[in-house]
């Protein structure tokens, strides 16, 4: 019978010889396996030499304020791990990780993130197992984030995925490598790197065409642990979002005409004479494809807020948000004679009382305007709320990080 140290957490199966020694840079407690044969040779499994074979295990990552932003790796010297846990100590699940073709190193799918206290587990072939931990050192910064549209929403066919960061991103592709974006029939789109409207970082995530009706879209940001470069910090945690997009509506909007008409699956079901923005200046309305941001009912509107002076100060009604730049729809009743007749607002697209509450009743946020015509001061910007719609599809590609 051949001899081994005592040890009281778990034995070999019977007639075998294992020893498994997390060791290293995880600082793995060392355990020897050990049981007697019914035999007489007194010989152990490997060579016959009276040696348990090496089973030695190290680990990447050591102490109390190892590096974040690396995959937990875990290697055997020799045998097969059989299985490995690495569960943060502060709730969350373990992390997900894959034992390599030959059996020898286990690595994960994510990174160790900031500030986390880890624990490691490991079997191997042999039924030898022990334990460790490690903790990753705090981030000297974080970064966050905003997203829209907002959880459990119901929204347009032109609303798009948006995030914006709360400090610049340097790693644009490793942020955009932990954005998962799932669909219910399949939809597929890209990820468009742009600046908002604020002078943040923002990345957009749109279709090639406008959504379909019932499309369920989930956002899972696995962003823990991802690096977002110099001045940027650290995210230290994840986050998620899931809309649903509503019925097929456009709001065609007639600049030269002064006329603006709402479609809901291909039919008109409304038209409404309208003044649009001074031509000529400022005060003029943009062209091309907004999208309906929010419904803010009765607000403040005062011109120096956009740049143009004290030109008014007004409470007003149904107001639509278009732009962040301050382009609205809402009712103008001070404007009634121009509707349908000239455009005198100063950018916005202004309606009688009656027209402006039937169409806020309609619309919903994510709705797409598609305003056409001359009298105009240029397109909507990518980031002067959601013109990616603006862009052709090719160039939105190309504002991939991953293209």
């Amino acid at each position: 019978m051949s001899s081994a140290r005592p040890r009281t957490r778990r034995s070999a199966p019977a007639g075998r010889r294992a020893r498994l020694a997390l060791t290293g840079p995880a600082a793995l407690l060392a355990a020897a396996l050990t049981a007697c044969s019914g035999g007489d040779s007194g010989s152990a499994e490997v060579g016959g030499d009276g040696k348990a074979p090496d089973t030695s295990i190290t680990v990447n990552l050591r102490g109390k304020a190892a590096a974040p932003g690396e995959p937990v790796k875990v290697t055997l010297a020799h045998g097969k791990l059989k299985a490995v846990s690495v569960k943060p100590g502060e709730g969350g699940g373990p992390l997900a990780g894959k034992i390599s073709a030959d059996g020898r190193t286990w690595t994960s799918d994510r990174v160790a993130a900031p500030g986390t206290a880890y624990t490691v587990e490991a079997t191997d072939a042999d039924g030898g197992s022990d334990r460790a931990a490690f903790a990753t050192a705090e981030a000297g910064k974080v970064n966050k984030l905003s997203l829209a549209p907002g959880k459990n929403t119901t929204v347009g066919i032109a609303q798009p995925l948006s995030v914006v960061f709360d400090h610049p991103v340097k790693n644009k592709a490793a942020v955009e490598k932990a954005l998962k974006v799932s669909t219910s029939n399949g939809t597929e789109g890209s990820w468009g790197w742009l600046q908002d409207y604020s002078g943040k970082d923002r990345v957009d995530w749109r279709p090639e065409e406008y959504w379909k009706p019932g499309t369920k879209v989930t956002l899972d940001a696995r962003l823990n642990g991802v690096d977002t470069g110099a001045d940027g910090g650290w995210f230290v945690r994840d986050y998620a979002t899931t809309f649903t997009i509503g019925a097929a509506q456009v709001v065609k909007v007639d600049l030269d005409g002064h006329r603006l008409s709402l479609h809901r699956d291909g039919k008109q079901v409304m038209d409404l004479p309208m003044s649009a923005g001074t031509p000529g200046g400022e005060k003029a309305s943009w062209r091309g494809t907004a999208v309906l941001m929010s419904k803010e009912g009765t607000i403040n509107m005062r011109s120096e807020t956009v740049g143009l002076g004290d030109a008014y100060d007004k409470m007003v009604d149904y107001s639509m948000r278009l732009t962040w730049s301050g382009m609205y729809a809402h009712a103008a009743p001070w404007n009634a004679g121009f509707f349908g007749r000239a455009n005198r607002s100063s950018g916005c697209l202004g309606m009688s009382d009656g027209d402006a509450a039937a169409l806020y009743g309609q619309v919903r946020a994510g709705d797409p305007f598609e305003m056409t015509g001359a009298e105009a001061k240029g397109t909507v910007a990518e980031g002067n709320g959601y013109g990616a719609w603006n862009i052709s599809w090719t160039d939105w590609q190309a504002k991939s990080a991953l293209k």
